[in-house]
């Protein structure tokens, strides 16, 4: 889904008020506890973290999941291991209700993804 915000504040409170916004939410949590220095903004008609034009990550609220882009997953080490039992593709992690996002390892994999960040690892697409 589309939404035509122009700032994370906007965003949020054009989320609809349900389970979607509340992930969402959890893992807007896990990167800005983790990564204080990432600018927060708009891009692509998402919520998005990174370092002046470069993102290292876009969120998104879909019509049945949420969606945690990250350029490659593969390239972050452990990658699988940290997000077993997620459902994820080449760059996208998709959040359905039924995940406890605390007791997965999503919140591991996004430390490892900025770590690598931070040691200049390439993390794109």
């Amino acid at each position: 889904m589309q939404y035509d915000a122009k700032t994370p504040k906007e965003y949020i409170e054009l989320l609809d008020d349900d389970w979607r916004k509340e992930k969402l939410l959890i893992v807007r949590q896990f990167i800005l506890e983790n990564a204080p220095e990432l600018e927060e903004g708009i891009q692509y008609k998402m919520l998005c973290y990174g370092s002046g034009p470069s993102k290292l990550f876009h969120l998104n609220a879909q019509k049945s999941y949420g969606s945690l882009y990250v350029g490659n997953i593969e390239k972050i080490e452990n990658s699988k291991e940290l997000l077993t039992g997620l459902d994820y593709g080449k760059g996208c992690i998709r959040i359905k209700k039924s995940v406890d996002l605390h007791n997965s390892g999503l919140e591991d994999f996004v430390k490892k993804t900025i770590d690598t960040w931070r040691a200049g690892g390439d993390t794109s697409c």
